[in-house]
Order: C-alpha cells, then sequence, then structure tokens
C-alpha cells in the first residue's frame, strides 16, 4: 500500500524548512509515535513496517546413491541439487578416476555434469554406473603411444651419444698430437669424419618428439663441431713434415778362430 504523504506549512506562509530544529525535532518525535516519519527534505509520510527478510529455507537433506564401477560399487552421500559434474568430484578421491575421464549413466543415458540429479530423476538409493570416457580412453591410448616414441627416441639418442663420447675423444687426441707437431696419418682423419657422418645420419633418422627433439639437436651440434675441428686439423696436418724414422745399426768385429789340435 502506498505511504500517505502530507506537507506542513509554516504560520508565516513557509515552507517546513523555515520551522527551527527544536520545533522539528519535537514534531518528528510526535509524529513517529503516531505512525509517522519526517523525511530529510521536510515532507511527512506515514511510516512503513519493516517486516525484515525471510528466513533461508534449509537446504534439501542429502540422499544416499549408490555407484557401479567395473566390479566395485560406492554408495555416496551427496545433495538432491547437486549435479552429475559435482559427484563426479566426490568419485574421482574413491575410484582415482578424475572428473575429466569420468562417465556417468542413469537410467541408459550417459549424463553430462551440468545436469541436476533432482531434475533426472535420481533419488536415495537410486543406481548409477560410472565408466571411463570412451574420448578419455583415446587420449590416454594416443598419450601412450606418443610416449613410447618418446622413450625409444631417447634411448636411440643416449646410444648415439656413448659413440660420439669415444670419437669426441680420439678427435682431441689427434688434435694435441698434431698440435706438438706430429703428424698423422690422413687416412686416420678421414676415418673420424666418416663415423661420425654415420652418427650424423642416425640423429637425422629419429622423429623429433618431445624432450627427445632438443636431445636430437644437442649430439647433432657435438657431430658437427667434431667434423669442423676434423677438417681443421687436415689441413694443419698436411703441413707438417713426415718424421723418418732412421735404425742405426751396430756393428761388431769378426768372431776370432779358434785353432784346434789333433792328436794321433
Amino acid at each position: 500500500m502506498a505511504a500517505s504523504v502530507m506537507h506542513r506549512s509554516s504560520s508565516d506562509g513557509g515552507s517546513s524548512s523555515g520551522w527551527s530544529d527544536a520545533a522539528a525535532a519535537v514534531a518528528a518525535a510526535a509524529e513517529e509515535r503516531a505512525g509517522w516519519e519526517v523525511r530529510p527534505s521536510g515532507m511527512v509520510v506515514q511510516a512503513r513496517e519493516d517486516y525484515g527478510a525471510p528466513p533461508p529455507r534449509p537446504p534439501p537433506p542429502e540422499i544416499r546413491v549408490r555407484v557401479k564401477y567395473g566390479g566395485a560399487r560406492h554408495e555416496v552421500s551427496v545433495s538432491p541439487i547437486a549435479t552429475f559434474g559435482q559427484l563426479k568430484k566426490l568419485l574421482a578421491a574413491r575410484t582415482g578416476l578424475q572428473p575429466a575421464d569420468q562417465q556417468m549413466t542413469y537410467k541408459g543415458r550417459a549424463r553430462s555434469n551440468t545436469e541436476y540429479l533432482d531434475a533426472c530423476g535420481v533419488k536415495n538409493k537410486s543406481k548409477l554406473v560410472l565408466s571411463e570416457d570412451p574420448a578419455s580412453l583415446e587420449r590416454r591410448y594416443i598419450e601412450r603411444q606418443k610416449n613410447a616414441k618418446i622413450e625409444s627416441a631417447n634411448r636411440a639418442i643416449g646410444a648415439i651419444a656413448l659413440e660420439v663420447d669415444k670419437l669426441a675423444d680420439q678427435v682431441t687426441s689427434m688434435e694435441k698430437s698434431i698440435s706438438r707437431g706430429n703428424k698423422v696419418a690422413e687416412v686416420q682423419i678421414t676415418t673420424l669424419i666418416e663415423l661420425l657422418m654415420r652418427h650424423a645420419v642416425k640423429l637425422e633418422s629419429i622423429p623429433a618428439v618431445g624432450d627427445s627433439s632438443s636431445q636430437r639437436n644437442i649430439q647433432a651440434k657435438r657431430v658437427q663441431k667434431c667434423v669442423e675441428t676434423l677438417d681443421m686439423l687436415k689441413v694443419s696436418n698436411a703441413r707438417l713434415q713426415a718424421v723418418v724414422v732412421t735404425t742405426k745399426w751396430e756393428t761388431f768385429d769378426a768372431p776370432a778362430t779358434t785353432q784346434w789340435e789333433l792328436f794321433d
């Protein structure tokens, strides 16, 4: 019902704003007792009763639903106004299956995460079926295949890295020898280059998947550095003179002959 409004004027024809503060306070108190109140603008209106907000409705009691997952059965307490997505979160701790990987079926239909239990007819002691989502199974299969390829690539790269370690040690020894002025056979240099290039081809044939791609690149750079070093050593080695080793033979005097005495 709309509040009744009335405007009070002063004795001198002015508005109520011309009242003295004391008179206004007294009038306001009297009007409030009579069920009226004075607004800040000086307008007197009927006081409204404040009935207050209605008390909040208590939540509905929880229900217990039975969920079958494989050969196991779980009984879960849940609010009937919860969603299937919220129920999946409760089941994740028990089943070890993450909510994103779960598929919930009720009355032969797969239910979405946003559907409400009560709206779908789920009641106390209702039976539901939990399974792994087919899309999740496919994702896990693809992930396993990817991890298997990464593991295989890492093993192949690791085997090549061990061989490159051995060849790199030979390159270092050869570099030290040539730096001291010792000429080495050119075939040794070309053989090392050929072996390194074979490993470079093997590295190129390994598929680059995940972390194995960076490992492969590291080994490829090592091989390239060794080959570049050998190319420079090949030039330096060609400038060195071959060292001819001569053997000095020691001469001995001819042995003395022995005269034998003959007896009859």
